[in-house]
């Protein structure tokens, strides 16, 4: 059997597999701008330090255009013998074209980089599918959290996850990312290429 020649029996039986299907009971709480959480006890000198420490001072010389949330890198964290790297803020179109190789079997972690410019963003979430042959073979959520305004960066790691073996695993994956929260704004939707190969590839 050559690589990546796999049936569509055995691609659903991959998805049911990895169909875990969790649901969770969770209420977003009320949204309450910057500027109000800041003005709240205003006249109580230790709480307004208290928050100042917690929440920033704030910066003013972000370009109103700007988007609240910028997704700017995704990286896959591994022992690959290149970075392995991929700018968000390019064209989307420009992505589907690039692709990772990962080894079989090895362990990484997919870190998103993102900056957070005037309103603090409450459940923040990552989610991904990943397709093979245009079947759905697995969809992960992972809970970022609430971040609130600042002029660096942050950044966030998934679990440890380890690439699947042999010969029936090795091949094109196509994945689909998004980053969004309790709102369900979709800050960034992009689509990105993986090939799981037996070795490491130049």
């Amino acid at each position: 059997m050559a690589e990546d020649d796999v049936t569509p029996e055995q691609l659903a039986a991959i998805a049911a597999e990895n169909d875990q299907g969790e649901s969770v009971n969770y209420k977003a709480p009320a949204q309450k701008s910057l500027k109000e959480i800041q003005d709240l006890d205003k006249d109580d000198e230790s709480l307004r330090k208290y928050k100042e420490a917690l929440l920033g001072a704030g910066h003013t010389d972000i370009d109103p255009k700007s988007p609240n949330v910028q997704v700017t890198r995704m990286t896959l964290v591994c022992d690959a013998p290149a970075p392995l790297t991929l700018d968000l803020q390019g064209k989307l179109d420009d992505m589907k074209t690039k692709s990772f190789v990962l080894k079989e079997g090895v362990e990484y972690k997919i870190k998103i980089s993102f900056k957070v410019n005037r309103e603090i963003v409450s459940g923040l979430k990552y989610v991904q599918h990943t397709f093979r042959k245009g079947v759905k073979v697995d969809k992960s959520d992972y809970m970022v959290g609430s971040y609130c305004p600042r002029v660096a960066e942050y950044d966030i790691l998934t679990p440890l996850e380890e690439t699947p073996t042999g010969l029936l695993a090795r091949g094109h994956y196509t994945i689909n990312s998004k980053f969004t929260d309790d709102d369900k704004h979709d800050h960034l939707s992009w689509e990105w290429n993986l090939n799981i190969k037996k070795d490491w590839e130049e």
